[in-house]
């Protein structure tokens, strides 16, 4: 696998088709950049989702986030497009990524967004 930042998902089947249950994964490494100063953005990114046939790679998880450190991204939008392409890469049972960025002009931004069948 690469170490390269990537806008691709590596998936594996579900160890537990059938069974309800819920998967939690969370950075605080996540940047991307503000797309009217240029500026670094910082922010947790939590993933919750129940998988339906399909878990996402972790490696290539990290290396999706990572393809958006050089990428000018509005907070409400990147957090609907890690949604979009999960939902896409996954088509989970439900989903919610929640983007929490880090305080910047004394302004914290948190945005939640989900999906389910």
């Amino acid at each position: 696998m690469s170490t390269q930042p990537s806008k691709e998902f590596v998936t594996f089947p579900n160890p537990r088709p059938g069974r309800r249950y819920t998967i939690t994964i969370d950075t605080d490494e996540f940047t991307a950049l503000c797309p009217v100063t240029g500026q670094p953005d910082f922010a947790t990114i939590t993933l919750e989702y129940v998988p339906d046939t399909l878990c996402v790679e972790l490696k290539s998880l990290k290396l999706y986030l990572w393809s958006y450190r050089n990428e000018g991204a509005f907070h409400e939008d990147v957090t609907n497009r890690i949604m979009d392409d999960l939902v896409k890469a996954l088509d989970p049972l439900s989903i919610t990524v929640t983007g929490d960025f880090n305080i910047r002009g004394g302004l914290r931004t948190r945005v939640e967004v989900s999906h389910s069948k």
